[in-house]
């Protein structure tokens, strides 16, 4: 059945929908879970997924019951569905297949479009107190972008599936601020000239309470999660809990605190700047556009070692030359095509590299390329894996 499903994450453009029709024939055929529990609605180019982690965290040590819904997964499809971080049971999985695969095969239902429909299904049917909703591009016309939440987040815009949602940030911006809704607050992550008064003329147009986490200052909070770009997101996540904790929600400072810096072991979060060994260290991030790497290899420039070692794969769609040239020339790179039909042909990015000064060898797998930088690499060395979710997912 999943084979026969579009599947963006791993085939691309082929598999997008940009229309809501699918999705709202399901959840009616579902008799409209989505309105039988409480929500968070998360967008934005870059934080997303790092601020879906961390809320639901927060939400699971005050003790609520916190269903999370993510994309794209790293090893396991059933991680883009959670209650309290435990992913949804294959059980839930086969017989939600099983319920509805005539209408899913009858309606031809994207990869993407069901999976929405499934994770409103089982948070509905385990009667979550809340579920965190992450969007899975865009927002206005995004799958997920039939609830009406408690409040509307978006963390930050950058030029990012351009050839979906429109080549400058304030079409992006357009795209996202779609998620905002009549009367539900909304927090906006980051400011920028050119989209902020996108996002302030749709919450007036929507009359819902807007706020910029930028103006917002608070105590100091620690997270496990040590990227550098995590305080931006923690900026906004602290906001979100804010106008949360107005309107009736209960959190305390401690409950805060706890979320903050438990947010891999109550959630399952990985890949965002994880350390996998020491000697020689090994890091791994899933930042894979301009923006986000920016930062990822400004915070690797900080690191101390002897040589740095890249093991590199990206997706076919992606811009290349915004992103080769903040690569460090002196590091030794090990090209690879990330295991997915998506995924760019390693002599391609190897050739494109080149124009930019970054050197090193094709490897037939990221696998590959992983177990040679390990024995290239002597203790005081760092090996850094990144460029794509999937290149990440082929090392851990």
């Amino acid at each position: 059945m999943f084979q026969q499903l579009p599947m963006f994450q791993r085939i691309g453009k082929q598999a997008f929908k940009k229309d809501l029709t699918n999705t709202l024939k399901l959840v009616e055929h579902l008799d409209h879970p989505e309105r039988k529990f409480r929500s968070v609605h998360v967008a934005g180019t870059n934080g997303k997924g790092s601020v879906c982690h961390m809320l639901a965290s927060v939400f699971q040590a005050a003790g609520y019951k916190t269903g999370l819904y993510t994309s794209p997964h790293l090893k396991d499809f059933r991680e883009r569905i959670r209650i309290n971080g435990e992913v949804i049971p294959e059980e839930e999985v086969i017989s939600f297949i099983s319920r509805n695969k005539a209408f899913l095969k009858a309606n031809k239902l994207s990869f993407f479009e069901m999976t929405v429909g499934m994770a409103f299904d089982y948070f509905a049917k385990q009667k979550v107190d809340i579920a965190i909703i992450e969007t899975g591009m865009g927002g206005r016309l995004d799958s997920t972008n039939i609830i009406i939440p408690e409040l509307s987040v978006i963390t930050n815009i950058g030029l990012d599936h351009t050839s979906f949602l429109g080549n400058d940030l304030a079409s992006i911006a357009t795209e996202k601020a779609g998620i905002i809704k009549k009367n539900v607050p909304v927090v906006i992550g980051e400011k920028h000239p050119e989209t902020s008064a996108v996002f302030k003329e749709k919450a007036e147009a929507s009359i819902a309470e807007i706020e910029f986490a930028e103006d917002n200052s608070f105590p100091f909070f620690d997270s496990d999660l040590k990227g550098i770009y995590q305080r931006k997101n923690l900026n906004t996540v602290l906001s979100s809990l804010m106008i949360l904790k107005k309107d009736g929600w209960n959190f305390s400072e401690e409950h805060i605190r706890k979320g903050l810096n438990n947010v891999i072991q109550n959630t399952g979060l990985r890949g965002r700047w994880e350390i996998l060994k020491e000697n020689p260290k090994v890091i791994c991030d899933t930042a894979h556009n301009t923006e986000g790497l920016k930062i990822v290899l400004e915070q690797l420039n900080r690191e101390s070692f002897e040589h740095l070692h890249i093991i590199l794969g990206v997706v076919n769609d992606k811009d290349l030359a915004g992103v080769l040239p903040l690569f460090p020339k002196q590091a030794t790179f090990y090209f690879a095509k990330p295991d997915v039909p998506r995924g760019l042909d390693a002599y391609a990015l190897q050739e494109s590299a080149g124009k930019f000064g970054l050197k090193g060898n094709v490897f037939p797998s990221v696998e590959l390329a992983y177990k040679k930088a390990l024995e290239n690499a002597t203790a005081q060395d760092l090996i850094f894996v990144g460029g794509s979710n999937f290149t990440v997912a082929e090392v851990l």
